[in-house]
């Protein structure tokens, strides 16, 4: 791993931000894979959905439950949502919130909230069930996606996406007083994290394609602390999520080379394998499937 920054910058070595000790899921909904048949129907003929025969959706399910069992098992106690059929992306709530410290901020992705139901469930769950303090985005031109949102133990880094504006960077700002929040322009991908996220502890996983590294240098511009990062040659398998001291990532079978770099650099008895081939067909990843909180002792 390359260190990115001079010897005066402060280090991140706490582990205790991302001490999850609860969580918001969902279950995949038949209307899934009919959607995911209407996009691929309109990219016409050849693409790698098409020849792969695109999204399996009982396989889907069986991935996706590795994920919860996975968090399961590692002593995350999780609030689990019935598939919603009207809301075919269901599964994804990353986007809705974004929690820490007790505070949990309704998002407002491209400035809709199309899942309001959905949200109301988890704005319920995040303030009666998990204690959280809700904290509602009151700019009406505002726009924040939880994807867009890196915490990183010590700072945020918000990127400025076509579901992101910089007055939803500082909607954010706002709601978390305490810590420093940067905007980082995102090109080429739908989120920030999208091409990177934490891997660890002071340990930035990043994509090698140029938006991703055009992130990365922003990030390093602005920030004051010393990131160490894992550069990876996919970018969608710098998507991970570390939790507890557990870190999950790519499996060998979809991201051969960048599996390779986390087998090199992390010790076995640390990380866990998860795979995402059918819900990447829909634009999902790791960290988009949950909403993990710290729950007030």
């Amino acid at each position: 791993m390359e260190n990115t920054k001079s010897s005066g910058s402060r280090h991140i070595h706490s582990n205790r931000p991302f001490l999850y000790t609860t969580g918001i899921v969902s279950r995949l909904p038949e209307s899934l894979a009919t959607k995911e048949q209407a996009a691929t129907s309109k990219k016409g003929t050849g693409t790698e959905e098409e020849e792969d025969g695109g999204l399996n959706l009982e396989l889907a399910r069986r991935q996706h439950e590795k994920f919860i069992l996975t968090l399961r098992k590692l002593k995350v106690d999780l609030s689990e949502l019935d598939a919603d059929e009207d809301r075919p992306f269901c599964c994804y709530l990353e986007h809705m919130a974004v929690v820490r410290d007790g505070v949990a901020l309704i998002a407002r992705p491209g400035g809709r909230l199309e899942e309001e139901a959905q949200v109301d469930e988890i704005r319920r769950i995040l303030r009666d069930d998990l204690r959280q303090q809700i904290y509602e985005i009151e700019d009406p031109n505002a726009t924040l996606d939880g994807g867009d949102v890196l915490f990183t133990g010590e700072e945020f880094f918000v990127g400025i996406s076509k579901r992101t504006n910089s007055q939803g960077a500082n909607a954010l700002a706002k709601a978390f007083p305490n810590y420093p929040v940067s905007s980082i322009k995102v090109a080429e991908h739908l989120h920030l994290k999208s091409m990177m996220s934490m891997a660890a502890p002071g340990i930035l996983a990043v994509g090698s394609s140029s938006a991703a590294q055009s992130a990365l240098k922003q990030i390093l511009q602005k920030s004051d602390y010393d990131y160490c990062t894992l550069t990876l040659p996919d970018d969608e398998a710098a998507n991970c999520v570390y939790v507890k001291g557990f870190l999950l990532h790519c499996t060998k079978q979809e991201y051969p080379n960048s599996y390779k770099i986390f087998e090199e650099r992390f010790p076995s008895d640390v990380r866990i394998p998860i795979p995402n081939s059918e819900l990447h067909k829909v634009d999902g990843c790791l960290t988009c499937r949950c909403i993990l909180v710290q729950k007030p002792l």
